[in-house]
């Protein structure tokens, strides 16, 4: 083995190498997560890292499991509904069980997102109609204040527009 790491040394089917382990360190700073994540996950059955004295070792099992946990939770699903998805992950070769489970639960959060979107598009719809009801009857009845009510709005909107811009 060289002494020195190379770049050309590391070929990306090297994280599927059965013998290839990972830090929680590597895998924190791989994947953005903390270690107290790791320990949850471990703690709830997700992962189950080999020990080397009072280390961790994780092994590309536990890595592909980890990009599986990750996922669905960046798709909403809970931790149940994941950990229902890993226990199908060496059911068979093919591992279609658990392709077929994760698809259906894809499906059911895919829809529910989608009927959140609609009900934000019609909350977004009413405020909308809200507040040129309320600057109609200002315009009317008060336009002084008026003005203020613009101020506001450019006001919240710098704000929402640095916030959104900070994020991107």
């Amino acid at each position: 083995m060289p002494s020195e790491f190379r770049p050309s040394d590391f070929r990306p089917n090297d994280f599927r190498r059965p013998e290839r382990t990972f830090t929680i360190r590597q895998l924190c700073t791989e994947f953005k997560v903390t270690p107290r994540a790791l320990r949850f996950y471990e703690d709830k059955g997700l992962l189950s890292p080999a020990r080397e004295g009072l280390n961790r070792v994780y092994n590309h099992r536990d890595r592909a499991r980890l990009v599986l946990i990750l996922r669905g939770k960046r798709v909403g699903l809970s931790l149940a509904e994941i950990r229902d998805i890993l226990e199908l992950y060496n059911e068979d070769e093919s591992n279609a069980s658990q392709t077929a489970l994760s698809l259906r639960k894809f499906k059911e959060r895919l829809a529910a997102l989608e009927a959140q979107r609609e009900d934000i598009d019609e909350a977004i719809e009413t405020l909308r109609e809200a507040v040129a009801k309320m600057e109609k009857q200002l315009a009317e009845v008060r336009p002084d204040l008026l003005p203020r009510a613009d101020a506001y709005d450019t006001m919240l909107r710098a704000r929402l527009d640095g916030v959104h811009g900070a994020a991107e």
